[in-house]
């Protein structure tokens, strides 16, 4: 009869650490999904986003300047063109190489200093809010639709989202 106290008494106990568990568990997922939920809505549709211009009209030939504005989603960064670190990484633009329209020249802007509360001691470049990208494009003669691409990782304070591929649509015409 003591035995089956004893084993009715290690249930208890085993049933109670089990309980306690679950219940940490529980807060603590509650806990991820608190701050995660600010986190989320965040990262919610495009870190980025191409805005203009759409039509570029340049000499046929001849290298034209050209300036991509692109703006990053209020509460997150993209690292720059040079983020600071072999690691991360950088934003590259780029043009298809078939496409009658080559890039002879990129200028990034340079990136705003960032420190990240998790590590004080490293800085990272990042762009935020709308960034300027010059591009000097030659183009054959004609109307040439394409579709850049603008390679990026866009973070948060507190998480980075994979890395992405936004296509930048761009009509070139050559004259």
């Amino acid at each position: 009869m003591r035995d089956l106290k004893a084993m009715a008494g290690t249930k208890k106990q085993i049933f109670a650490a089990f309980a306690v568990l679950a219940l940490a568990a529980w807060a603590a997922q509650g806990q991820m999904f608190a701050g995660g939920a600010q986190d989320a809505s965040l990262l919610k549709g495009e870190a980025v986003e191409f805005l203009y211009p759409e039509q570029v009209n340049v000499a046929a030939g001849r290298a034209t300047p050209v300036a991509l504005h692109f703006r990053v989603a209020p509460g997150l960064h993209i690292n720059s063109h040079t983020p600071g670190g072999d690691y991360l990484i950088p934003t590259i633009f780029s043009l298809p190489q078939s496409s009658g329209v080559r890039l002879s020249g990129l200028s990034y802007p340079a990136g705003a200093e960032l420190t990240l509360p998790i590590d004080p001691t490293t800085k990272l470049s990042v762009y935020t809010g709308e960034f300027v990208i010059h591009a000097r494009i030659e183009a054959t003669r004609g109307d040439h639709m394409l579709q850049g691409k603008l390679h990026y990782q866009a973070c948060n304070l507190n998480q980075c989202l994979p890395p992405k591929t936004i296509t930048v649509p761009l009509d070139v015409i050559g004259k």
